[in-house]
């Protein structure tokens, strides 16, 4: 590294590579990640796919590992295309991002096998959901931080999201647009923190169902402000009603963080420390 600055490779990589990427948005401005029928629909993926397009002088096509919803940030996507012409890693970071709004980066790109899926080789997803527990709302970071006036019990909050470990079945916390042929999951690792005047819920999970963060964090902030009583979450997760569950927390406060892929192909590890708000 020179000067401060992070070295991109600029020997060109053949075309036909399938490259990996890691992409970073605010997605206030979104109707989510996926492309949409209606030409009004302004979505991650055709911004991203306009970026890669000017660079490659086609039309490409990315493929994610997570779908982000309407609202939704992503700080650490993970996308692959194939390269229909030669180009460096340097010129599809830096050639795409100058043809990006601001808020859509790449932060690296590097040839992977053609093995390699984006959503089907991830071994794991990591989601962020930060709240703002403070009397009065915010006016910074509008659109990045969910809100609740009431004063959240973290400790209970973390104590009750324990029960959501393990491969279960989450029907009580899927929507009802939801197309999974399975409702079963498995959580690896859940936590509730707080930080100041800031909640942070980490959950980690090999997938999720639609809607399943949101309609968790739904539910333990009705824990964690006292509108119901310890034990509910793990009752809701038994009873699989969607319907007794609490509303779905609002997108705003939602990042995707971290994908974990299998060692061999090589990818870069997700930024120890996130440069989100509570990291």
């Amino acid at each position: 590294m020179a000067d401060g600055v992070l070295p991109f490779a600029a020997d060109p990589l053949p075309a036909g590579s399938r490259i990996a990427c890691r992409v970073e948005y605010d997605g206030s401005r979104f109707h989510g990640w996926q492309s949409q029928p209606h030409p009004d629909s302004k979505t991650v993926q055709d911004t991203l796919e306009n970026g890669l397009a000017a660079v490659a002088c086609q039309p490409l096509r990315v493929h994610c590992a997570g779908r982000t919803d309407s609202g939704v940030h992503g700080f650490c996507q993970i996308i692959h295309f194939d390269a229909p012409v030669a180009r460096s890693p340097k010129s599809w970071v830096m050639g795409t991002n100058a043809n990006l709004p601001p808020d859509v980066r790449l932060h690296w790109a590097q040839a992977v096998g053609p093995e390699f899926h984006a959503r089907f080789s991830a071994l794991s997803r990591r989601y962020r959901y930060l709240i703002a527990n403070t009397p009065v709302r915010p006016a910074l970071m509008a659109g990045q931080l969910a809100w609740e006036r009431r004063l959240l019990d973290h400790q209970l909050m973390h104590a009750e999201a324990q029960s959501l470990l393990g491969e279960q079945d989450f029907s009580a916390f899927r929507a009802a647009a939801c197309q999974s042929s399975t409702p079963m999951r498995n959580v690896q690792a859940v936590s509730v923190a707080r930080r100041g005047d800031l909640l942070v819920v980490d959950i980690r999970a090999n997938a999720f169902l639609h809607h399943m963060v949101r309609n968790i964090v739904g539910s333990l902030i009705a824990v964690g402000a006292g509108r119901a009583a310890p034990g509910w979450l793990p009752a809701l997760l038994a009873g699989r009603d969607r319907s007794k569950a609490a509303d779905t927390a609002p997108a705003a406060g939602l990042y995707l963080v971290e994908v974990e892929y299998p060692a061999h192909f090589g990818l870069p590890s997700a930024p120890a420390e996130p440069l989100l708000p509570g990291a």
